[in-house]
C-alpha cells in the first residue's frame, strides 16, 4: 500500500504550499501599525511627505519632476495606503474585541466566584449568629453570677440568724435550768416555746412565795 492509500496516516494536501506565518506575530505587528496610524505623529509625518511631494513636483525643474500635476502616483500611493490601513485597523479591532471578550468572561467568572464566596460567608455568618444566640453572653453570666451571689448572701444571712436564734435558745434553756434548779424544780418540765418561756418559772416563784408567807 502506498502512503496515499493508508488509513492510519493523514492524507497530504495537494497543490502549491503557501508560506506559513505566525498569526500572533502578524497580529501584534498589525496592531502596532494601526496604533501608530492613529497617532498625531503619523499624521504629522504624512503631511510633511505630501507637502514635500507636491512642492518638489511643482517647484522643481521640469526634468526632475517624477510626478507632475494631478499627482497620479501620489494618489495611487495614498489609495494603496488606505486599502491596507482599513484591514489592519479591522484586524486590530478584532483582536481588541477578542481581548475584551476574554476579559469580560474573566470578569464574569470572578464575579460568580465572588458571589459564591459572599453567599457562603453569609450562610456562615447566619449560622454563627444562630449558634451565638444559644450561647450565654458575658452580661447574662454576670447577671446570673450576681443573682447567685445574692442568693448565697441571703442564705448565709438566714443561717446566721438561725444560728443566733439557736444560741439564744440555748442560753435561755441554760438560764431556765439554772433558775429551775435554784427553785428545786424539774428542769425538763419547761418547754422551748418563746412565748411560754417565763410561765413555769413565774408559777413556781408564786407558789414558793405563798408557802413562805404561810
Amino acid at each position: 500500500m502506498t502512503r496515499d492509500t493508508r488509513l492510519d496516516q493523514p492524507r497530504l494536501r495537494r497543490g502549491p504550499k503557501l508560506p506559513r506565518f505566525d498569526p500572533e506575530a502578524f497580529g501584534r505587528w498589525s496592531e502596532g501599525i494601526a496604533r501608530f496610524m492613529g497617532t498625531a505623529k503619523f499624521l504629522f509625518y504624512m503631511t510633511l511627505v505630501i507637502i514635500a511631494w507636491i512642492g518638489w513636483n511643482t517647484l522643481a525643474p521640469r526634468g526632475w519632476r517624477f510626478d507632475p500635476y494631478t499627482f497620479t502616483f501620489l494618489t495611487l500611493i495614498l489609495s494603496l495606503q488606505a486599502s491596507y490601513a482599513a484591514p489592519l485597523i479591522l484586524l486590530a479591532q478584532n483582536r481588541q474585541a477578542d481581548r475584551d471578550r476574554l476579559a469580560a468572561e474573566e470578569d464574569r467568572r470572578r464575579a460568580a466566584m465572588q458571589k459564591a464566596d459572599t453567599e457562603y460567608l453569609t450562610r456562615e455568618i447566619a449560622a454563627l449568629r444562630i449558634a451565638l444566640g444559644e450561647v450565654a453572653t458575658r452580661d447574662f453570666l454576670r447577671s446570673e453570677l450576681a443573682r447567685l451571689a445574692e442568693e448565697l448572701d441571703e442564705a448565709a444571712h438566714r443561717r446566721h440568724k438561725l444560728a443566733r436564734k439557736e444560741q439564744q435558745r440555748a442560753l435561755r434553756r441554760a438560764a431556765r435550768r439554772e433558775e429551775a434548779l435554784a427553785f428545786d424544780e424539774d428542769p425538763d418540765a419547761f418547754e422551748d416555746d418563746e412565748d411560754d418561756i417565763a410561765t413555769p418559772v413565774k408559777e413556781s416563784r408564786a407558789s414558793r412565795g405563798k408557802t413562805r408567807d404561810s
